[in-house]
């Protein structure tokens, strides 16, 4: 009996079964002639002979590619429209030995992800970038793109795309060959099978200088997208060959692998984690902690506070998450700006928890501070039931309408005023919700005013408007 050798077979970079169409299908969602199949095929390849399937981690944004976790065998991540060179640089900034591809179309690419490639690029990422060029949105229905040609109709450019409207179509090897860092840049074409084998020898390139670290490759891909060109798929490719290829010419517009020094790994050039918190600490002592033993820990806090731009609502934020951290407690901080930077509307959220948090989003607070009337309006309605609500009643005539809530009032404002600073109402504030609350002390905020402002002068006011806040608590709401 004689053996068999199996001389071509599909790449272990797939999946024996193609999900995406029903269990055990073994086709694609691509349309017949569409050249996306080709392209995964070459890169499935290509990382199989360079022995790094297990490392490649494959970003696809949305358009025909979405679905590429249903076919590669990769570790995979569906990004944002556009987004795939943030995401693939912030894989490639922790993963160290990762692969990464990044898989584009024209649309994503060019059109809403232009400044994220382009700043990947000029950075120098050590990634892949494939960029499939069809000239034509595909996946929705075929608009027209940034590199749609000019006289080609689409549905957006039903009588053809105009030079005097629309402008040319965008080069997008010719922007990578402006900048000085990439090291390859290529396109290449799907016309017919010798251009199929140009391209497998590009995209292996790619992979291979980034498997070196030798830095930042961009293939362009010149692809037949036959029916939103309403073509069949033999003369799309001839279309292609004929009209596309003079626009975009294929060839190598760079290599410079030889002459690129391999990139170090994370660690060698980059600040440890311990290096990394003495760079962000504050002047000063800022690592101490209050000591909570015999303490119960304080239920959680989902915090709201809300005003105008420019009444200290955010730093009012950053003031309770720090003083949370210092006393042993988990705590998270996301501000809101309006329009505006002072008058506007701004709000921040911050939890304060004993357990891990999960979650830095407040849609629903047991607490509200509301510096101004269009923030207790805007807010009063989600606090939960059997929350808090306080209020600066120098700049709120109106009472809290709920009564499944405890509502406390402070003239903050006009305190502020009497101190001889009307920007100290947030900390007048926040003293009184300390006391109020019982998930921070009024010494931790004491202790930690002096590290968190950045004007000297200023830390002595700061420091009486706790002390008035805590006054006004004592005399006006304890035991309430």
């Amino acid at each position: 009996m004689t053996q068999e050798t199996v001389k071509h077979c599909k790449s272990k970079a797939f999946y024996d079964e193609f999900f995406r169409k029903g269990e055990g299908d073994k086709q694609t969602h691509y349309c017949p002639g569409c050249g996306h199949g080709i392209v995964h095929k070459l890169i499935a390849e290509a990382t199989s002979d360079l022995g790094v399937n297990d490392r490649v981690v494959f970003c696809s944004p949305v358009g025909c590619s979405v679905f590429a976790y249903y076919y590669f065998d990769y570790g995979n991540i569906q990004c944002a429209h556009g987004r795939a060179p943030a995401v693939a640089t912030g894989i490639r900034r922790v993963l160290d030995d990762s692969i990464v591809i990044v898989y584009q179309g024209d649309g994503d690419l060019a059109g809403i992800g232009m400044g994220a490639i382009m700043h990947a690029a000029n950075r120098g990422e050590n990634m892949s970038v494939f960029f499939v060029n069809n000239a034509i949105y595909g996946m929705t229905g075929g608009q027209m793109a940034p590199t749609t040609l000019i006289g080609q109709r689409t549905m957006t450019s039903p009588s053809g795309r105009s030079l005097g409207n629309e402008g040319f179509p965008i080069g997008m090897c010719e922007l990578m060959d402006a900048l000085k860092t990439p090291v390859y840049v290529e396109r290449v074409s799907l016309g017919d099978a010798g251009r199929v084998l140009k391209a497998r020898t590009a995209i292996r390139k790619a992979v291979k200088y980034q498997n070196e670290r030798r830095g930042f490759t961009f293939v362009e891909i010149l692809s037949p997208c036959p029916v939103n060109w309403k073509m069949q798929p033999e003369e799309s490719r001839r279309w292609l060959m004929e009209n596309m290829e003079p626009v975009f010419p294929v060839k190598q517009f760079r290599d410079r692998a030889a002459e690129a020094e391999p990139r170090a790994a994370r660690g060698d050039e980059e600040l440890s984690d311990s290096e990394l918190l003495e760079l962000f600490s504050s002047e000063g002592d800022a690592n101490f902690h209050t000591d909570r033993t015999g303490l119960s820990d304080p239920p959680d806090q989902l915090v709201k506070i809300a005003g105008f731009g420019g009444q200290g609502v955010m730093s009012a934020g950053i003031l309770l998450a720090n003083c949370a951290v210092c006393e042993g407690l988990n705590a998270t901080w996301i501000p809101s700006y309006g329009a505006e930077m002072r008058g506007g509307t701004a709000n921040a959220s911050v939890i304060v928890s004993a357990s891990p948090i999960g979650n830095p989003v407040v849609s629903e607070p047991n607490v509200l501070i509301a510096m101004n009337l269009p923030s207790l309006k805007t807010f009063e309605q989600s606090v939960l039931p059997s929350g808090m609500i306080l209020v600066n009643s120098s700049l709120v005539d109106s009472k809290v309408g709920r009564g499944d809530v405890r509502a406390f009032y402070i003239p903050a404002t006009e305190i502020a005023n009497k101190l001889g600073s009307v920007a100290t109402a947030n900390v007048i504030a926040m003293a009184a919700y300390a006391c109020l609350s019982g998930a921070v002390s009024p010494e931790t905020l004491k202790q930690v005013i002096p590290l968190s402002i950045k004007k000297k002068n200023l830390i002595e006011v700061n420091l009486a408007a706790v002390d008035e806040g805590v006054k006004y608590y004592k005399e006006n709401m304890a035991g309430r």
